[in-house]
């Protein structure tokens, strides 16, 4: 009874959060209710707040679903790979497994949708860029202790992070202002941009020869 007791609660959970995401991108984040949100599942209020603190924690479920499949990825990434090369690789390599854990809950193009609402609603953007900071700090601290290294003395996990945060950030953006927002088209936006990051690191841009 258990089992079937937690996988109806999973269930609920789950609803709650498709539910959500349907309204926050076609009402907008600001006009939906915790109460719309509940009647589209057919539960009480009193229930929504049995899963979530608040419209807030329903908007970015799928968002923490999809971090602690990314951290995970990097922790079990091979040893002998340069810390950069883990991040690159633990996106790329792991994108369908990650995918496949955020179509569990809601269809992957309403998440993609979602972004945008992100990117276009103040409240949720500054919530996004500070759960980005958090997460930020946890994939540093994994990066810390696959090298070896205290996370609080040596710069270079953090440092390494950060740049990798930046660009991943930087994809999310370009990709909110094209016109595909498909899934296909923000894994190959991504590829492109983690491939062009050791480049641009490395290489000379001065097309005049100096």
């Amino acid at each position: 009874m258990s089992a079937l007791r937690e996988l109806k609660k999973q269930r609920t959970r789950d609803a709650l959060v498709r539910a959500a995401l349907v309204l926050f991108t076609s009402k907008g984040y600001e006009h939906t209710t915790v109460d719309e949100i509940a009647e589209a599942v057919e539960v009480s209020q009193r229930t929504f707040f049995r899963y979530f603190a608040g419209k807030e924690d329903a908007a970015f479920a799928v968002h923490r679903i999809a971090e602690a499949h990314f951290i995970r990825a990097v922790r079990e990434r091979p040893p002998h790979e340069a810390p950069l090369e883990a991040l690159r690789q633990a996106v790329l390599e792991g994108w369908h497994t990650i995918n496949e854990a955020v179509e569990s809950v809601v269809p992957a193009e309403l998440q993609m949708r979602m972004y945008y609402v992100i990117e276009s609603t103040p409240v949720l953007l500054a919530a996004h860029l500070r759960r980005s900071a958090e997460t930020e700090e946890a994939v540093a601290r994994v990066v810390a202790e696959r090298e070896g290294v205290d996370v609080d003395d040596d710069l270079r996990p953090r440092v390494v992070t950060a740049l990798f945060s930046g660009l991943m950030r930087l994809t999310e953006r370009r990709w909110g202002a094209g016109s595909d927002m498909s899934v296909a088209a923000m894994r190959e936006l991504t590829s492109t941009y983690l491939d062009a990051m050791g480049p641009a690191l490395a290489g000379n841009w001065r097309t005049d020869g100096s």
